[in-house]
């Protein structure tokens, strides 16, 4: 009986036999073989590794556009039809597969639509981790607040609460640093707000994520139409931080400029993400986080208090959620704009499912919907006479092509937006 069982529990084990993935990669390589290879351009393409001045300097790349279509269309199908014999075989196909899937068909994208033109790598990455800075500090505020069992659909509120304060306070203050503490003090403010709702009067976590929302877009339209409108230079102009590039890391080709010559936000964010890894996973601390996440009321026999882990995990992702809003302002542009969070906060929810409520697969879809960003801006100079709208749509295509046919089903923790009522 005992053997029966064990079998029984090897065969649920096993990965199951379905080749989901296989057939949406294997489509997409035909595409890409074909659109981008057998009817691609016949032009030329050039990859700038680095740029003429840069201390370490790689050449150019010079190569047919149809000819990287070509190449990289064989290479998605080979990598297609490995994955459909590991799913004949029952064997899980790793987690990097996909992302060297995805990496080659971005490459083919690119070199198709700058057929004539070049492809600037080092700017084209560097925009994108700036861009994608806000959506994965967001991310790893929903993380930080799933991970305990609460729901927090508020992270465009407190992205948005972050941008407001750290724009008005910067200016107010002359200070850059205060207004990045005010937007992670507001935003902190705007958690405990969602945690105290949500843990100590048990009302739907959904509900005050929506209502808190709809009032701060609110709130920060009427002061802005009222106030900052009137009176930018004095209350909305407060900059940014400055570009400190890091001596002799900015200094390798490609990655150094795009990682190592930035803002103090985004160097936080490359500080967060790791750091908040390593707390979820190797700490004692993370431990009783996941477990008041995964099944509370085991969590509470242990002597864990569910109810204040929740709440103090809550308001430290709200800490990290305004600091993503501050990467907006004086991270980035240099001033408040009505709604300029721009559904970036739904966004990093999507994320954070598409990363399994894992920091750093979440930190990588982030740098896709980035990338889909500087895309648009910069495939509308190269090829302008491609609607920018189909560019925009293309990184999205890809994520509902992951979450379909990459990620599959996910799951969340076992008590993620469940009120705990202690007996």
């Amino acid at each position: 009986m005992s053997t029966v069982a064990a079998s029984t529990q090897f065969q649920s084990a096993e990965a199951p036999r379905t080749f989901k993935a296989a057939i949406v990669m294997g489509v997409f390589a035909l595409v890409v073989f074909v659109a981008f290879g057998v009817f691609g351009k016949p032009d030329n393409v050039t990859f700038q590794w680095s740029k003429p001045d840069d201390v370490i300097h790689i050449p150019d790349f010079i190569v047919g556009s149809s000819l990287v279509g070509l190449a990289i269309g064989a290479i998605l199908i080979l990598i297609a039809a490995i994955v459909a014999v590991n799913a004949s075989r029952r064997r899980r196909n790793p987690q990097w597969i996909s992302l060297i899937f995805g990496f080659f068909a971005i490459i083919a994208l690119l070199a198709w639509l700058a057929a004539g033109n070049a492809v600037p790598f080092a700017f084209i990455l560097g925009n994108a981790i700036v861009l994608a800075v806000p959506i994965a500090l967001g991310a790893m505020g929903g993380i930080m607040s799933e991970r305990v069992g609460v729901v927090n659909i508020a992270i465009e509120g407190q992205l948005l609460t972050g941008a407001f304060l750290a724009a008005v306070v910067g200016s107010l203050t002359d200070s850059l640093l205060l207004g990045l503490v005010a937007a992670m003090v507001g935003a902190a403010l705007l958690s405990m707000v969602l945690a105290a709702f949500a843990i100590k009067y048990l009302v739907d976590q959904i509900i005050v994520g929506v209502v808190l929302n709809v009032l701060v877009l609110g709130v920060t339209n009427f002061l802005y139409s009222q106030w900052l409108a009137n009176d930018g230079e004095r209350s909305n102009f407060p900059g940014t931080f400055d570009i400190t590039p890091i001596p002799f890391l900015s200094d390798i080709p490609i990655i150094g400029p795009a990682l190592f010559e930035n803002r103090l936000t985004t160097y936080l964010a490359f500080i967060i993400i790791p750091v908040l890894w390593f707390f979820l996973f190797k700490t004692k601390l993370g431990l009783r986080a996941r477990a008041v996440g995964e099944h509370p009321l085991a969590a509470d026999t242990v002597g864990i208090n569910v109810a204040r882990t929740r709440f103090w995990w809550v308001t430290l992702g709200g800490v990290v959620a305004g600091l993503g809003g501050a990467a907006l302002t004086i991270g980035s542009v240099g001033a408040f704009g009505r709604g300029m969070s721009g559904g970036q906060g739904f966004i990093a929810l999507a994320v954070v499912i598409l990363g399994r409520w894992h920091p750093f697969y979440a930190a990588a879809a982030a740098l896709l919907f980035g990338f889909s960003i500087i895309l648009r801006v910069w495939a509308n100079q190269v090829s302008p006479g491609i609607p920018t709208d189909f560019i925009t749509m293309v990184p999205y295509l890809v994520t509902l092509i992951a979450v379909v046919g990459f990620v599959g089903r996910v799951r969340a923790p076992a008590a993620d937006g469940q009120p705990y009522i202690k007996g």
